[in-house]
């Protein structure tokens, strides 16, 4: 028997370290989604406004599936942050050199669902 999934949102190919934006991630784990959305427009981190994005737009999909939901009663389920692909730069060096600069990009997930007990 499979689980219930819950309402997913994904934002791909975002310019940001997954590993800068995964402690953000870890904030809001298990939280309802009211509350994580006021933990992230407090927060300072560029990470906090992607994920926020994609958690509204996972609220979104969740209000709109016409299954009358309460907005209070949807929680974060699951929020993963995969790693993407990297731009591979260049980075000019003294005396002529050249270093690699790579700009990672990371894919966010967030699935929310209703709490069970009303």
């Amino acid at each position: 028997m499979t689980e219930k999934k819950g309402y997913v949102a994904t934002t791909k190919f975002l310019i940001a370290s997954p590993t800068k934006v995964r402690p953000v991630a870890n904030v809001i784990k298990r939280k309802k989604a009211s509350e994580a959305m006021a933990i992230l427009q407090n927060m300072p981190q560029k990470g906090a406004r992607l994920i926020n994005g994609t958690l509204k737009s996972a609220v979104a999909n969740a209000l709109n599936a016409n299954k009358k939901l309460d907005e209070d009663m949807l929680y974060v389920k699951e929020i993963r942050i995969d790693e993407g692909p990297r731009l591979k730069r260049v980075w000019f060096r003294a005396r002529g050199r050249a270093d690699q600069l790579l700009r990672r990009m990371c894919h966010i997930t967030v699935i929310v669902d209703e709490k069970a007990g009303k």
